[in-house]
């Protein structure tokens, strides 16, 4: 792609996020997303188009927002119930995450440095490089890891679009059905079944909240000693 053509995309996209980055501001947003019923009125002010609304949240969040999928999505699951919280967030997730996957392919360091700091970079540009299937299987399959920046870096490696898109489709969906349903509590399972779930997840997010940094670490030393093996 010719520097020209580059700067001119380079410029509309962040034209596009600022634009973006300001309606959450001036909507207060990034003041609803403090809880849950915060955002839950956040998004019917928006009525009769929250679902489209919601979308759109979902979709900026990804990119913009420090604010987990998960938290919006079940704020999603008490407005629109358990499916179509989870239909809308998946779809704008899943997007966004190509979308910035496909940026960063296309405009290289001038995008993701902008987006990315310069410490997750470091941290996960060799580990990505190195593993980089591997790891974003791991990282959206678990929460301890920040799935949306990951994204943008992914796009800095040698991953194919279409095996990227692959690995999001099948790993994203999990934690946002798990957030949606949360939410909307409407998954027709008897109580002996929701029972477990509900205790296993909060023994997951508790041990996240306790050992994330130390699992997160443990992963990222596991692909670079692997790494570092098959070049010995």
């Amino acid at each position: 792609m010719k520097n020209r053509q580059k700067l001119l995309i380079l410029a509309a996209v962040l034209l596009l996020l600022a634009g973006g980055g300001w309606f959450l501001y001036a909507s207060g947003f990034f003041q609803a997303a403090r809880s849950l019923d915060g955002l839950r009125a956040y998004i019917v002010h928006f009525a009769p188009y929250s679902h489209l609304a919601f979308f759109l949240v979902q979709l900026l969040s990804v990119i913009l927002a420090p604010i987990p999928s998960n938290v919006t999505a079940a704020a999603g699951g008490v407005l629109f119930g358990t499916w179509p919280a989870f239909l809308i967030t998946y779809g704008a997730v899943a997007a966004g995450s190509l979308l910035v996957f496909w940026l960063a392919r296309a405009l290289g360091r001038d995008f993701a440095g902008r987006l990315v700091s310069r410490r997750l970079s470091d941290k996960y540009q060799d580990v990505l490089r190195a593993k980089a299937p591997v790891f974003l299987v791991l990282a959206f399959l678990f929460p301890f890891f920040p799935d949306d920046m990951l994204c943008i870096l992914a796009g800095l490696t040698d991953l194919s679009f279409c095996r990227f898109a692959v690995i999001v489709l099948l790993t994203r969906p999990w934690g946002l059905l798990f957030a949606s349903a949360l939410g909307g509590s409407t998954l027709d399972l008897p109580p002996w079944v929701m029972v477990p779930i509900g205790l296993a997840g909060l023994a997951l997010f508790l041990l996240g909240m306790k050992y994330g940094d130390r699992l997160e670490e443990s992963v990222l030393s596991r692909l670079k000693e692997q790494k570092h093996g098959k070049t010995e």
